[in-house]
């Protein structure tokens, strides 16, 4: 019986690590279309799929950005300026992907485009604070997704959202959890919807890794922001020495964390557009892999007191 189940056990692996390997076979008359292109994750993403033969349609906020994308990619690579909360730009940037891809419709759509701040303590933010980040986070990326939704089914294409593992455990105040909680389900619910046109939705959920995100120096600017606009009442409540405590904290976090290897994001991108059975979540990161999703399962008091565990506590905190 055991020898029997082992059988079984191999012949699963074996019969999954095939299906995960098939790919598409043909990408040169494929296009994707992907946001946040000036740096980081879909930066190197759109040099990759170009290097492959796909069309890519980088989404740059930046002349800077656009720029250094043509510089080093071929003459398929079209960048084009796109604001994430501005419906106009939005707009604009469909009708762009729609001159380009005509007739055969939209093959990958990668919303990537994403900020980290303004992060904190939730009664150091505002309700502005939170807006912000949900607009870029979260209405951007939903927008984005609905302009595309035609031309997308008429290719039978894919959607490939990135969220996090912090849209699985909230690790910090203010919208970034908010937000990449709010991407899953989004994105949960288009696939289910989508499921019916032939249209695949996939979900990346990176750890921590080396990217504007995760720069200890715009961390420490925003702090140092909100720690100058606080009130009195509450600069009180977590000590004059708050910063001086809290910064090395984070820092020696970021440090210990942040893995440079951004093609193990960029690995997970591409198979969800090339693989012929796409994964639904893929996790990006040993720390994803080994902390973060493991954590996300625990019941509430265990994840509460490991998180807890490594705070810096306020002056007139009563634990």
């Amino acid at each position: 019986m055991l020898e029997y189940l082992i059988v079984c056990l191999l012949f699963c692996v074996l019969y999954y690590r095939y299906r995960d390997s098939k790919r598409i076979k043909k990408v040169s008359d494929k296009h994707v279309y992907i946001t946040g292109c000036d740096s980081g994750f879909g930066n190197l993403l759109a040099k990759h799929l170009d290097q492959q033969g796909f069309h890519v349609l980088a989404a740059c906020f930046t002349e800077e950005g656009a720029k250094e994308l043509k510089n080093c990619t071929s003459s398929r690579l079209k960048t084009f300026h796109l604001d994430v909360v501005k419906s106009e730009s939005i707009s604009k940037a469909a009708e762009f992907v729609k001159s380009e891809v005509k007739e055969k419709g939209l093959w990958g759509l990668v919303n990537n485009a994403g900020i980290s701040v303004p992060s904190g303590p939730n009664d150091w933010l505002t309700i502005d604070d939170h807006k912000v980040l949900l607009n870029v986070n979260l209405i951007g990326l939903i927008e984005i997704t609905l302009s595309m939704l035609p031309l997308i089914k008429r290719a039978r294409g894919r959607i490939v959202n990135v969220a996090s593992v912090f849209g699985r455990i909230s690790f910090t105040g203010g919208s970034y959890c908010i937000s990449k909680f709010g991407v899953e389900a989004f994105t949960d619910s288009l696939r289910r919807d989508m499921s019916h046109f032939g249209v695949k939705v996939l979900c990346i959920e990176p750890g921590f890794f080396k990217t504007s995100i995760t720069n200890f120096n715009v961390v420490t600017k925003h702090f140092k922001e909100y720690w100058i606009r606080l009130p009195q009442e509450v600069k009180e409540d977590y000590g004059t020495d708050y910063l001086d405590r809290i910064l090395p904290k984070i820092k020696g976090k970021i440090e210990l964390l942040v893995d440079p290897d951004l093609m193990k994001v960029v690995w997970c991108m591409d198979h969800a557009l090339t693989s012929v059975h796409p994964r639904t979540r893929y996790s990006a990161g040993l720390d994803a892999k080994m902390f973060w999703i493991p954590l996300s399962y625990m019941p509430t008091a265990i994840s509460d007191f490991v998180l807890s565990r490594d705070q810096v506590k306020p002056a007139k905190s009563i634990l």
